[in-house]
């Protein structure tokens, strides 16, 4: 049996991980970034955009799952859904199993993602990009937020890291243009890493958020995939009741919708905003 490929990801000068590459499916740098689709015996499909991985067939749910539902549920009458990122479709996925929804729009810089996604991962979007509520614009993400004329009352920023591309996904100018198109009791979320390996990005991005919004928080979940803990999530809004919705509320909103998870229940959404004492110390603080 001759030896697999090994593709090894970095994020520290100190340590990383490793998948054993059964294929690689596709591989090539786009306009904007280098991306590679590869199967793994354990994880599925995975892609990887600049040697970090983004996404696996699968986990995935559980960051989708999250990103998702817990802001939808929580507002509890969203009709227009912003995407900014989210090219592999997974996000679009969770977001279209909320048929009440009136307009769906996802903002991806590149289209050559998109593209690639909807061919080696098609279980991600499952068929959403055919959804008719679905528009999909090519335009990077601060410029849009920027220049719109549209309110929304749920933006989901489905973003890389702070390095590259998803540099400017993290900063005020987009935080600011993010709150500028929500509507009044609209919620803004974000990916925001790892927050025991990426602490700064999480006290960084919380200094910023708090110049625009009432409430802004983190809620959490644990994703195998993205190593070193808990994933936390951006959460901001002017309505602070929102984070706090009550069980009950949030238990007849999801049973209402008809929609079943394999991650998600109202009691783990109430749940993921406890968020770990060395966090709550670095964001007063006090370290």
């Amino acid at each position: 049996m001759s030896q697999k490929e090994i593709w090894y990801e970095t994020l520290h000068s100190n340590f990383g991980q490793y998948f054993a590459v059964e294929s690689v499916l596709y591989h090539d740098k786009t306009e904007h970034q280098n991306l590679i689709i590869f199967e793994n015996a354990e994880l599925g499909r995975i892609m990887a955009l600049d040697g970090v991985v983004q996404t696996t067939e699968r986990d995935e749910f559980i960051y989708h799952e999250m990103m998702a539902h817990v802001p939808l549920f929580a507002h509890g009458q969203a009709k227009k859904v912003l995407i900014i990122g989210g090219g592999d479709g997974g996000m679009l996925r969770e977001v279209c199993r909320h048929n009440y929804l009136d307009n769906i729009t996802m903002v991806e810089i590149d289209a050559d993602v998109v593209e690639f996604c909807r061919q080696y991962l098609p279980n991600h979007s499952a068929g959403a990009y055919d959804d008719l509520r679905f528009n999909l614009v090519i335009d990077d993400g601060v410029n849009f937020v920027k220049t719109t004329s549209e309110k929304f009352d749920v933006i989901i920023s489905d973003c890389t890291d702070p390095a590259g591309l998803g540099e400017s996904l993290f900063t005020s100018e987009f935080y600011a243009g993010c709150a500028r198109c929500l509507s009044d009791g609209g919620i803004f979320v974000a990916q925001n890493g790892v927050c025991f390996l990426q602490q700064d990005e999480a006290i960084n991005s919380h200094k910023k958020l708090t110049h625009y919004f009432a409430d802004s928080s983190f809620y959490q979940a644990a994703i195998p995939t993205y190593y070193g803990g808990i994933m936390t999530f951006v959460w901001a809004t002017q309505n602070i009741a929102l984070r706090q919705v009550p069980l009950t509320i949030l238990q007849q909103r999801f049973e209402d919708a008809g929609i079943t998870c394999r991650y998600y229940t109202p009691a783990v959404h109430a749940g993921s905003f406890a968020l770990p004492q060395y966090l709550l110390n670095a964001l007063s603080g006090n370290p």
